[in-house]
């Protein structure tokens, strides 16, 4: 597995290297380079070698994700919502879906998963989205926004409500009625992707339905949403990992007053918080990742929390570094200014702070009693 990791860190390297700020100004990534990283399994990493994949443990995936995410956000947030739809499908699909669908994930084809609506956020209870029977097919209708990586995507899977039930449907992006529009502008991972997705009657077999459809909706959303904030968090660590290098780097070589920024003890008491933020996000990711590979019950609330911390110091990091590098670092087409703006939006996708902070408590009560 170390070799494998090894490999998939080098390949990563390789073709992202440096020319993340460039696709960043451009907002857009080039397909060529997402669709050789899928077809080595690096953007679902877990997915097992008898579907192509790499097979690697929770623990060792998240570290390739922050790998990917201390280069370009970006790439990282496909790899997260390419890998979302990869667990859904070992998770939620049946056998003969399974082994249909994981090898066209570790092949090149790429892939998105459609949660948020314009009334269904955070409370993914208010999904509108519908799928209903017509004989060996399925209709669906409903709108979906913020839909990361729909833009490059040739398959999404639309979460819908399935009667009382919920259900995730594979949906071709070719499929008549699928319409995808660009999110114009986002604050941050402005390649990534983003987009709404409108689905007007849109008619697919009825075997694009995982296990069938007819299953409970906190089942389907956690079920995708944990491997989301894992993945997510794991990329916090990636951008935090980017600014010190950064940070560090500049403070060692600018000099003020007749002597190197590190010198001043402000400038250093910065560094020394960047580094602990990036500790701190780095552990509470192994600690999740080692809840997940356990098959641990509490995965879920350390999901929650790696997402939570990693984001939030991400946020604050990502500003330390910015001022450090002061004018250096504010102005687009830099790793830190890049960096400023990408950990904002991690502070909102796959649950907002708020979100987070109300499901902590919840757990704090129960697990108190």
């Amino acid at each position: 597995m170390a070799d494998r990791l090894a490999a998939a860190a080098a390949l990563v390297e390789d073709l992202v290297g440096e020319r993340a700020d460039g696709w960043d100004l451009a907002g857009e990534l080039p397909e060529p380079v997402l669709r050789e990283l899928g077809a080595a399994g690096v953007l679902c990493g877990q997915v097992g070698p008898e579907h192509g994949g790499l097979g690697l443990s929770s623990l060792d995936g998240g570290e390739l994700t922050a790998r990917a995410g201390s280069l370009c956000s970006s790439v990282r947030s496909v790899m997260t919502s390419h890998g979302m739809a990869a667990w859904a499908v070992r998770r939620l699909g049946d056998r003969d879906q399974q082994r249909a669908l994981l090898p066209l994930l570790t092949s090149g084809r790429l892939a998105a998963v459609a949660f948020s609506e314009p009334d269904a956020g955070s409370d993914l209870s208010a999904i509108g989205a519908r799928v209903e029977r017509a004989g060996d097919e399925v209709v669906l209708t409903g709108e979906k926004v913020w839909v990361t990586a729909a833009h490059y995507a040739d398959l999404i899977l639309v979460v819908a409500r399935d009667g009382d039930d919920a259900a995730v449907v594979v949906v071709p992006r070719s499929a008549p009625g699928v319409h995808v529009e660009r999110v114009p502008n986002p604050v941050g991972c402005r390649a990534a992707g983003h987009a709404g997705v409108r689905l007007d009657a849109v008619r697919v077999p009825a075997d694009a339905v995982l296990g069938g459809g007819g299953q409970p909706l906190p089942l389907v959303v956690t079920t995708a949403l944990s491997y989301g904030r894992m993945s997510v968090a794991w990329g916090c660590a990636g951008i935090l990992r980017a600014c010190l290098r950064a940070a560090t780097a500049h403070v060692a070589e600018r000099r003020q007053f007749g002597r190197p920024l590190i010198d001043h003890q402000l400038v250093a008491r910065r560094v020394a918080e960047l580094y602990v933020a990036e500790q701190v996000a780095t552990r509470a990711c192994e600690h999740a990742s080692r809840r997940w590979d356990a098959g641990a019950p509490d995965v879920v609330t350390a999901a929650v929390l790696a997402k939570h911390v990693g984001a939030g110091q991400a946020a604050a990091g990502a500003a330390s570094a910015v001022q450090l590098l002061a004018s250096r670092g504010s102005q687009d087409g830099t790793v830190v200014a890049r960096a400023y703006r990408d950990a904002k939006l991690m502070e909102i996708i796959e649950g907002t702070t708020e979100v987070c902070q109300v499901l902590l408590a919840q757990h704090a009560m129960t697990s108190a009693r």
